[in-house]
């Protein structure tokens, strides 16, 4: 443990960002999955464009957050979309 007050004060406040941050990955990666497996099930494309928003929401909002690289986020959100596509297609 840190002995300086400030130091002592940043160890606190690095603990509570990760905390925040791991919140935040396990919400982003509950999102995806949940359009993963949507279209695993055969959902509606209705459904699937409401979750694919959603999702696409949270990896935005993550990379404004810095949680994910831009470019780490656009490359989730554009694979994410081309399986939507796929799976609307295909009924």
């Amino acid at each position: 443990m840190a002995n300086i007050k400030s130091a002592q004060k940043r160890v606190r406040q690095a603990d509570k960002r990760r905390k925040i941050n791991l919140a935040r990955k396990t919400d982003l990666k509950t999102a995806v999955k949940k359009v993963l497996t949507a279209i695993e099930s055969g959902a509606t494309s209705d459904k699937l464009k409401e979750l694919m928003k959603s999702a696409e929401v949270k990896l935005s909002r993550a990379k404004g957050k810095g949680l994910l690289h831009a470019k780490t986020a656009s490359r989730k959100i554009s694979r994410l979309a081309k399986k939507v596509v796929g799976a609307s297609t295909k009924k």
